[in-house]
């Protein structure tokens, strides 16, 4: 089992920022802008996956725990 690495304000402000990429995802494939909208939806999975988890592999090469924080 992998360390939870992220948590307290870190892991909300990953949350929100699933969201919001989630809403650009939405307003770019809508508007047939299929980069944007494909780079917003792996950011989204990327921030989605970090919150839900609690952990970043980012974090993990750079030796940072936010989980203290809580």
């Amino acid at each position: 089992m992998v360390s939870k690495n992220v948590g307290g304000i870190d892991r909300i402000g990953r949350a929100l920022l699933a969201v919001v990429l989630t809403v650009v995802a939405v307003g770019a494939l809508r508007e047939e802008k299929r980069t944007t909208g494909l780079l917003a939806t792996v950011g989204a999975l990327a921030f989605g996956f970090n919150a839900t988890t609690c952990f970043c592999g980012g974090n993990a090469l750079l030796g940072i725990d936010t989980t203290s924080e809580e």
